[in-house]
């Protein structure tokens, strides 16, 4: 029960960070990406990253948003038309990653999450 709290908190917290809806809201899972299928941009999920800490006190670490937003290429890069544009691969920044994180107290990371977060949080139990 506890954690169906905590859960509906964060769906609360990201919702009131996605934005307003004319027809039907999206539904969110712990799969939902704050990226692909919220399409937060990185301003709105530093935003809403700022809160997360804040309102669920877990430690940032070494959270960058460049992580799952990267910068943006110089224009004149975009405008050559000799050079090719590589598109970045950045990992998946779900709802369920911050779910995982808010038990666990601290960030947790992308490629692991809730393994990290498990990991951090029974270590704090080890003698």
């Amino acid at each position: 029960m506890v954690s169906d709290i905590l859960e509906q908190r964060i769906y609360e917290l990201v919702r009131s960070h996605d934005g307003i809806y004319l027809f039907k809201k999206k539904e969110l899972t712990p799969s939902t990406d704050l990226d692909s299928d919220l399409q937060l941009e990185d301003d709105e999920v530093l935003a809403l990253m700022d809160d997360f800490f804040t309102t669920f006190n877990v430690d940032k670490g070494n959270f960058s948003i460049t992580t799952y937003y990267p910068p943006e290429p110089p224009l004149k890069h975009l405008l050559n038309p000799f050079r090719k544009n590589d598109i970045p691969q950045v990992p998946e920044f779900t709802i369920g990653m911050l779910i995982a994180s808010a038990r666990a107290g601290c960030m947790t990371d992308s490629r692991w999450g809730l393994l990290s977060a498990l990991r951090h949080y029974c270590q704090g139990y080890m003698p």
